[in-house]
């Protein structure tokens, strides 16, 4: 199992920005891709970014050129460096992990944007 742990949410005015951290625990040796998911009240979870233990990167159309996701392996940690925040970013962020053929997620972290 693993076991996932976001911080770094809050809020912020836009045009600032905020790193969101997810540290992994459990059986972390097997973790493949990781990802940041995000939910808005009343949508459905989409995908922010994704990246593989060597770095390779996807990221959804609507925060490419904003943000960057980056992990260090030896730390269990994925990271996501979220600039020029929008009022559109609002929402909780999650980190997920999909391992042994189950799909694993953090509780979230609350962005929120002030105009």
């Amino acid at each position: 199992q693993v076991q996932l742990v976001e911080s770094g949410g809050g809020l912020v005015q836009a045009g600032e920005s905020l790193r969101l951290s997810c540290v992994a625990s459990g059986n972390t040796f097997s973790i493949d891709v990781m990802g940041w998911y995000r939910q808005v009240p009343g949508k459905q979870r989409e995908l922010v970014a994704a990246i593989t233990p060597v770095g390779s990167t996807k990221y959804a159309d609507f925060v490419k050129g904003r943000f960057t996701i980056s992990r260090d392996n030896a730390k269990n940690t994925m990271y996501l460096q979220m600039n020029s925040l929008k009022r559109e970013d609002i929402g909780v962020y999650y980190c997920h992990v999909p391992f042994g053929g189950r799909d694993y997620w953090g509780k979230g972290t609350l962005v929120t944007v002030s105009s």
